[in-house]
């Protein structure tokens, strides 16, 4: 499967496929596509693994395609102003925000998995479910706002503030600690806690979150009343 990514800060992913190539996708990314392609809709390993994937912010179903013959094409599009990040989980499985989910090839498994700490799953914004991939070939998230890769080196920490972290390498490791200081916490602006990444690993974060974005624009509206 072959893919270019298009559309400025409102992407679609572009997969060429090869005849008996498949994709599968949450619910509704489909955007366009070429009339060799067959859909399928399904819960994706049955009735449990679809439960799981709604805790995780996804459908109850998943949809595959599947080129009929060669030279088939269809496009995925982002459901919000972003961008669209490939990742190879043969290299090493991703652990995403909840939502990130657009599509995959059917060698990568999605899979639900929990913040082993319980302030990791207050601190993250997104609680404590969280998207796992894993196997081989290519999954394709979704971010809000722009990304910012960063490789950790062994041992070395990133502080982040709540919700800016969108994926990371499964060999990162996670933890919250609090803000120092009382009118650092009143006054900061940033909340009691700062997430703390360590390496080694690729950590993905994404410059404009939704619940950021969300409370921004609520801020605008007018009260009633």
């Amino acid at each position: 499967m072959q893919y270019s990514i298009e559309g400025g800060n409102f992407p679609v992913a572009i997969c060429q496929l090869n005849q008996g190539e498949s994709m599968y996708c949450q619910r509704g990314a489909m955007a366009w596509m070429t009339p060799g392609v067959k859909m399928e809709t399904s819960t994706g390993g049955g009735l449990a693994k679809g439960l799981a994937r709604v805790f995780s912010g996804e459908s109850i179903f998943v949809n595959t395609y599947t080129a009929e013959s060669a030279g088939q094409s269809i496009t995925f599009a982002s459901s919000f102003a972003g961008q669209i990040l490939p990742v190879d989980v043969g290299k090493c499985t991703i652990i995403a925000q909840k939502r990130a989910f657009l599509a995959a090839e059917p060698s990568v498994s999605m899979n639900v998995t929990f913040t082993k700490r319980l302030g990791a799953g207050f601190f993250g914004g997104e609680g404590f479910i969280l998207q796992k991939f894993s196997g081989k070939g290519t999954a394709l998230l979704e971010i809000d706002g722009s990304i910012v890769e960063k490789t950790l080196a062994p041992g070395e920490e990133l502080l982040i503030d709540n919700g800016y972290l969108a994926a990371m390498e499964e060999t990162v490791a996670f933890e919250i600690r609090t803000v120092a200081g009382i009118k650092n916490v009143v006054f900061g602006g940033e909340g009691l806690f700062l997430g703390y990444l360590r390496g080694p690993g690729k950590v993905w974060l994404q410059t404009m979150p939704m619940a950021v974005l969300a409370h921004e624009i609520a801020s605008m509206l007018p009260s009633k009343g």
